[in-house]
């Protein structure tokens, strides 16, 4: 994985508006495999060539779940990162993603909430500056009053 930023965790105090944290991986078989096994998600498209070949995708893809599983990594990592809580998260997916693709997963705070601690986010999945999984989550940032 290559980050982009520094991981940790930025305070609800600290938050501001525009502000955006990315992450790039190259998504591998391995990935795809492992990703199968936790989820149960067996899908032949995601593991199986022959089958893959020939569905609408011509090809193995990988899990949506697993490249929205970047956008979770930023969020947890690094915007707001570590004690953050997931409230809510919405996915489109526009294109798929196969193995050894990189993928850059990036996330923009587009409202905060500081009474409540939370915090909107627009999040994006891109390869080679085709955007790939577009949605917004909601989280409840951490905050120096609560350490």
């Amino acid at each position: 994985m290559l980050d982009n930023q520094p991981r940790g965790t930025i305070c609800i105090e600290d938050i501001e508006m525009g502000m955006t944290r990315s992450l790039q991986k190259v998504v591998t078989d391995r990935d795809i495999e492992m990703f199968a096994e936790v989820s149960t998600d067996h899908n032949p498209v995601h593991l199986d060539d022959d089958y893959a070949r020939d569905t609408i995708f011509q090809g193995r893809i990988a899990h949506g779940m697993l490249t929205a599983g970047l956008i979770s990594a930023v969020i947890g990592e690094q915007l707001p990162g570590h004690g953050t809580v997931y409230m809510g998260q919405s996915l489109k997916f526009l294109a798929p993603v196969r193995p050894g693709d990189l993928v850059h997963a990036e996330v923009e705070v587009i409202d905060i909430d500081m009474s409540k601690r939370r915090v909107k986010l627009d999040c994006h999945c891109s390869i080679g500056g085709k955007k790939v999984l577009i949605g917004e989550a909601t989280v409840l940032a951490p905050s120096r009053k609560f350490d």
